[in-house]
């Protein structure tokens, strides 16, 4: 089989890689661009750890091949931040303490922006139903919903 060049945007920045025809876009972000924010939890998309924004839509890129991302928009946890200014989910997350191993983490807080984007004042139940393909089996989810509700207000408010 014959490498694949792959021409994409990720976090709003042109990139370039050569791919494997069976790579996956997780490992081409991990391996190939450094990304190492989404992680490889389950290889399956059973867990989420993995997920990213790929042209508006939450993916678990475990399942999606790198090739797949040719002229695509590609979002990931280390696009959140502007500069050393932490999205307000980051620094919500981190004020409620709603993580806590971290592996889980980055694909939650993806997910979670992707649901602010499309519903800014989402009840507790959209949340639950929102993120229930991400799974954490450290804090369980309390302190992550509190935290995206209070990110959803402030994210109102401002």
């Amino acid at each position: 089989m014959k490498n694949t060049h792959v021409t994409t945007t990720v976090n709003g920045d042109a990139v370039e890689f050569i791919c494997e025809p069976d790579e996956t876009l997780l490992d081409a972000l991990r391996n190939r661009l450094g990304l190492t924010g989404a992680k490889e939890g389950c290889g399956t998309g059973d867990c989420g750890a993995c997920s990213v924004n790929l042209n508006g839509r939450l993916v678990c890129s475990c399942l999606v091949l790198a090739a797949e991302a040719e002229g695509a928009q590609v979002e990931t946890i280390e696009g959140m931040a502007d500069g050393e200014a932490l999205h307000p989910l980051q620094r919500i997350f981190i004020e409620k303490a709603a993580l806590q191993c971290g592996i889980c983490t980055p694909g939650i807080l993806v997910a979670a922006k992707a649901l602010l984007e499309k519903n800014p004042d989402p009840s507790e139940t959209e949340i639950r139903y929102w993120l229930a393909g991400n799974l954490c089996r450290c804090t369980g989810y309390d302190k992550i919903i509190k935290a995206v509700q209070a990110a959803a207000a402030e994210m109102r408010s401002a």
